[in-house]
């Protein structure tokens, strides 16, 4: 399949922004994207004090000055059969929100992640000739690549997390800028281990392992009971910590612990906490979940194994469909099992550097063993944390520049009522 974009020069003329007070739409469904979104309101609000915020979005965007027309915990789905069988209600929602941008008609749009919601926002934003800024970019260069086309059509500025992808984008006629990982940028959290254990309940005699499952429930679900059978088997050598996700509810979580089936001995020392950095910085080693997390906990070197698991037809359909160009993962290499990695630790490092367990090698005698390596003096965890200090160098941002400040940047300039859409740079094949 191949890809062209247009390579004309237009006007853009969209609703222009001629006073301080912009109204903006945003929109992010999990809380990943929730946190950079309350983050850029924050960056915003600070250049432009009587900006206005509203869209779809969590708790944080909320407390930043969001005004939530739809909230992320309500849409945030995962999966081809889990979204299937919640579409009435995400449409539902994607009504609501199209409805607000035509009310409202806001100035420019910052769309994070998402895509099967935020990529058809985009369509409509388009048909306004609302300016849009597509800041962390869904994995077309993984699957699905047949949506570049959308992002050609439908988004002025596309702001990359991950540097692979200014390439992939750029090679294929797409406005795209490498920002940094936002992760990447933040201090280590401060206080110290033992203000740590207090606060959270915890002995600082001991070690801890820390385990992120995800977050959204249907990962909870899946991956929650696996990650407790498999520390089981340490009893009570370690503690254990959860961090919740901002998307979840912690006492579900917690009655999602509690019915686990799993020995009551690991499952009563649980502690949750509300903090995932935190957790991953004073834990010797951690369980993720592959997301975001995994991100956090290689900028935090927290040596860890990749989890994941999902329902056996969205994994045998993502094993038929996922192909890596050579920007991403130049080796095509594959795994024993016949999987390429999953895990962006992985693939920006451009080897295996974490050990990936997944579907059917996602067993709790398989975690056992690997976090094992990681838990003891080992050659294997001296390793991991000297290459997770190499992919952390990957993701600081090129420029002088933070990632958010420079997704503010993008907004600026297509508020600017001199904007013009430049032609975009030629495209190379998909």
């Amino acid at each position: 399949m191949s890809c062209h974009a247009s390579t004309s020069r237009k006007i853009y003329t969209g609703p222009i922004a001629t006073t301080s007070n912009p109204t903006l739409f945003l929109s992010a469904g999990e809380a990943s994207g929730d946190h950079y979104g309350a983050q850029i309101i924050a960056e915003l609000t600070r250049r432009h004090p009587s900006a206005t915020f509203f869209g779809l979005g969590g708790r944080e965007m909320e407390a930043a000055g969001q005004k939530r027309i739809v909230r992320a915990e309500d849409v945030a789905h995962m999966g081809i059969t889990e979204v299937l069988r919640h579409a009435p209600k995400v449409y539902g929602s994607y009504r609501k929100l199209v409805a607000s941008i035509k009310e409202r008609k806001p100035q420019a749009a910052v769309l994070i992640d998402f895509p099967d919601v935020n990529f058809r926002l985009a369509r409509e934003l388009r048909a306004l000739s609302i300016a849009v800024v597509y800041f962390v970019s869904p994995q077309l260069w993984a699957w699905k690549r047949r949506r570049l086309r959308w992002v050609q059509e439908r988004v002025d500025r596309m702001m990359v997390i991950f540097p692979f992808e200014e390439s992939f984008y750029r090679n294929r006629g797409v406005n795209a800028t490498f920002t940094g990982h936002p992760l990447a940028e933040l201090p280590v959290p401060a206080g110290s281990r033992d203000a740590y254990a207090e606060r959270n309940g915890l002995d600082p005699a001991k070690q801890w392992i820390a385990l992120l499952p995800g977050s959204r429930s249907r990962e909870v679900k899946l991956n929650l009971p696996t990650m407790l059978g498999a520390v089981a088997r340490f009893g009570d050598e370690y503690e254990y910590i959860l961090p919740i996700a901002s998307t979840l509810d912690r006492s579900w979580v917690k009655q999602q612990a509690e019915s686990s089936g799993v020995a009551g001995g690991v499952v009563a020392g649980l502690r949750l906490v509300s903090d995932a950095r935190e957790a991953l910085f004073h834990a010797r080693a951690s369980v993720v979940a592959s997301g975001t997390a995994t991100v956090q906990a290689a900028v935090i070197g927290n040596p860890f194994v990749v989890v994941y698991r999902v329902s056996p037809l969205t994994f045998k359909l993502a094993k038929r469909l996922v192909r890596y160009p050579p920007e991403v993962w130049p080796s095509g290499a594959t795994d024993r099992h016949g999987n390429l990695p999953i895990a962006m630790v992985n693939l920006i490092a451009g080897r295996t550097i974490v050990p990936e367990l997944i579907q059917e090698q996602f067993t709790p005698a398989n975690v056992a063993v690997s976090l094992r390596r990681l838990l003891d003096d080992t050659s294997e965890r001296a390793r991991m944390i000297v290459d997770l200090a190499k992919v952390r160098s990957r993701l600081l941002p090129a420029a002088g520049a933070g990632s958010i400040s420079q997704v503010a940047n993008a907004v600026d300039s297509l508020l600017d009522p001199s904007f013009v859409e430049r032609g975009r740079i030629p495209a190379a094949s998909v």
